[in-house]
This record gives structure tokens, C-alpha cells and sequence, in this order.
């Protein structure tokens, strides 16, 4: 594949949402030569609005994906629309010779998501997919010393994703059909893809899940962003996954945007390993035994930085992920977040759904 180390990256934006204008746009507007020159919602004067702020002068608005895919000039999309139109916009961003960064979670079931591996691979395009928890200070850190070895074999790990009630009443998060799920699909995905990212195992053998509808009905809610309408409500408001590994490897997940806890943490992983552990409890601490005392050790991430900061410890994750994304493209490498990762994370998500809905055990 040809490298574009010396030319000007041009992005064309599908889905002009709060992720898109809040998350993506922002974070490319800081990276030299990238232009956004397209922008796609059904909704025109959101992609109006988002061509005038951080688009080029004659920046080109679209309410048809499909007439933004015909853009030859377009060297990549961002694909920011609901879950349910992830994986055909994918396939035909990529089959029109775009390079692809779509929101996560990759797609709402497996057969969705391997499509769009497939069309990745037949067309030799860059796809990866938006999970910038990897790129936050603590992640970074843990998962550095994961791959030196520090945790020897993890063989259980926590993913957790609990809100106290903080269920987002905006646009289609509470649509099942539009979603493909709720907190589990949505913030749950996060924390997983973490963990399975610092075990560097992807090989699912089976998993039994749990989903409730327990609080949707509530009207006098709490809720962080005013009641939610029950009527709407049509996905869960919790879920709990446990999973086994083709190596005997245990994961629990957790997640929740409704549920009478205290224990509120989102997107975090928890290691335990032969050698040491580590969690994201408060800050980044890791435990292991140094000459016969129980030791923890907890991780100053006030200082230093990570890759593709350039030092400017101002960034934030979304910045990050950005960043390496496009000098993926420039340099022709693979993407932190590779499609094959974030495809095992969809299969695990269906793995509870539908353990959750049968009642049974779920065998990959």
C-alpha cells in the first residue's frame, strides 16, 4: 500500500452527532495537514453546523452517505452514526477505497461485524474502531507493563462500568433497535476491550449473562440528565457477563447506567496475575510481592506521557487516538485497535445478550 507521509489527509465525516462533534472533530482539527472537507447527517443542519465550525472553506454537506462515499478525494471516513449502521456503511466506506475509524462498538452482532473485517481485508483499507480508553495515562501504563511481563499469565480480571443513574436521555441511546443493547453495548464494551487488551486474549470459550429491565420503569428518576421517558426505555438498564477463555482465563464484566450502587467506576479493567495485579480503583496500583512483603505501588501519571503526545501532557485520549490513527494511515502501520480485537469484543457482547435471553450457557 502506498504511504501519504507527505500529503494532506483528507476526512470525510458520517454522522454528525454529539460523539462526532464533541470527540472526533475536535481531536482532528488539532493534527496538521488533516482537513475535513465532507460532512454527512440525516439531519442537515447538524452537518451544516459541523462543516462551518471545523470543516474547510468549501467543506461539502451531505444528508446520503453514499454521495459522500463518491468523493475520490476522500482518503478516510469517520463513521459516528448508531450502532445499527456501523457495519453497511463500513463496507461501503471501505469498498469506495476509504480508510475507516468507526465509533465502537464495532457493529450490534457478530455476523454485522465480520462483514466488516471481511470488506477490510478484501480491499487492503485500514478499519479501526473508536475505543480511546486505551489511550488514556493509566491504560497506557498498565498495559505497557503487561506486555513486559510484570503480571505473568492473567488468568482472572474484572471489567467494570457502573453508573449510579446516569442513563443518557438524548438521541437514540434508549432505542434497542437503533442500539442493539444499552449500558452493556455501550459503556460495557469499553471496559472490556480493555481488559482483553491487557490479556492480549481474545479466544472466548463460553460465557452465562444476565440483563435487567428493573429501574426502566421508574418516573421520579435522579438521573444525572433528567427522567428518562419509560415508554423509551426499551433496552436494559444493567448487565453482568461471566466469561471463560479458551485457556481457562475468567473475566466478569459489569455494567450498568441505572443501579443503587456506590461502587460508581466506568470503563476500568482490574488484572490478576501469576506475578502481580493491578487495578483502576484509585488512580493505577499495582501489587506484588517484593522480597516476601505484600507491596502496592501506586503510579504518579501526573508526569511523563505517552505515545503520540509529542509531550503536550494537555491531550486528552480522544487526542491520542486521533493522532496514531492518522500516522497509521501516513506510515502504512496497523492501528492500536485492530478490527480482529474489536470483532472478539462483539462476539462476547452477543455472547451475553444471548445467554441472557435464553437463560443458558453461550458456547463460541
Amino acid at each position: 500500500m502506498t504511504t501519504t507521509t507527505n500529503k494532506t489527509i483528507r476526512v470525510g465525516m458520517i454522522g454528525c452527532g454529539g460523539i462526532a462533534t464533541k470527540k472526533h472533530m475536535p481531536a482532528l482539527a488539532k493534527i496538521a495537514d488533516v482537513q475535513m472537507v465532507a460532512f454527512c447527517d440525516i439531519i442537515v443542519e447538524r452537518a451544516e453546523q459541523s462543516a462551518k465550525k471545523f470543516g474547510t472553506p468549501d467543506a461539502k454537506v451531505y444528508t446520503d452517505y453514499k454521495e459522500l462515499l463518491a468523493d475520490k478525494t476522500i482518503d478516510v471516513v469517520h463513521i459516528c452514526t448508531p450502532n445499527r449502521s456501523h457495519s453497511f456503511i463500513t463496507v461501503d466506506a471501505l469498498e469506495s477505497g476509504k480508510h475507516v475509524m468507526c465509533e465502537k462498538p464495532m457493529a450490534i452482532n457478530t455476523a454485522e461485524a465480520e462483514k466488516m473485517l471481511d470488506a477490510a481485508k478484501r480491499t487492503g483499507k485500514k478499519l479501526t474502531i473508536g475505543y480511546q480508553g486505551r489511550y488514556r495515562p493509566d491504560s497506557q501504563f498498565m498495559h505497557e507493563e503487561a506486555e513486559k511481563g510484570t503480571f505473568g499469565d492473567i488468568y482472572y480480571a474484572k471489567a467494570t462500568a457502573l453508573r449510579r443513574r446516569a442513563v443518557p436521555t438524548w438521541g437514540v441511546f434508549l432505542n434497542e433497535y437503533e442500539q442493539g443493547g444499552g449500558p452493556l453495548i455501550d459503556i460495557g464494551t469499553h471496559a472490556l476491550d480493555l481488559t482483553l487488551w491487557m490479556m492480549n486474549n481474545y479466544k472466548p470459550k463460553y460465557c452465562v449473562g444476565t440483563a435487567y429491565h428493573k429501574l426502566n420503569n421508574d418516573t421520579r428518576t435522579g438521573n444525572a440528565w433528567g427522567d428518562w421517558k419509560p415508554e423509551e426505555f426499551t433496552v436494559e438498564d444493567s448487565a453482568f457477563g461471566f466469561i471463560v477463555m479458551e485457556n481457562g482465563a475468567t473475566i466478569v464484566l459489569e455494567s450498568a447506567w441505572a443501579l443503587n450502587t456506590l461502587d460508581v467506576r466506568e470503563a476500568v479493567t482490574s488484572v490478576c496475575g501469576t506475578k502481580a495485579g493491578a487495578d483502576m480503583n484509585d488512580g493505577l496500583r499495582i501489587n506484588s510481592v517484593i522480597n516476601a512483603r505484600q507491596c502496592v505501588t501506586k503510579v504518579d501519571l501526573e508526569r511523563g506521557g505517552v505515545a503520540f503526545n509529542d509531550g503536550d501532557n494537555s491531550l486528552t485520549s480522544a487526542d491520542i487516538e486521533a493522532r496514531q490513527w492518522i500516522d497509521a494511515i501516513r506510515n502504512d502501520k496497523d492501528p492500536c485497535v485492530l478490527p480482529e480485537q474489536a470483532l472478539c469484543v462483539t462476539k462476547i457482547l452477543e455472547g451475553i445478550y444471548e445467554s441472557a435471553r435464553t437463560g443458558t450457557i453461550y458456547n463460541f
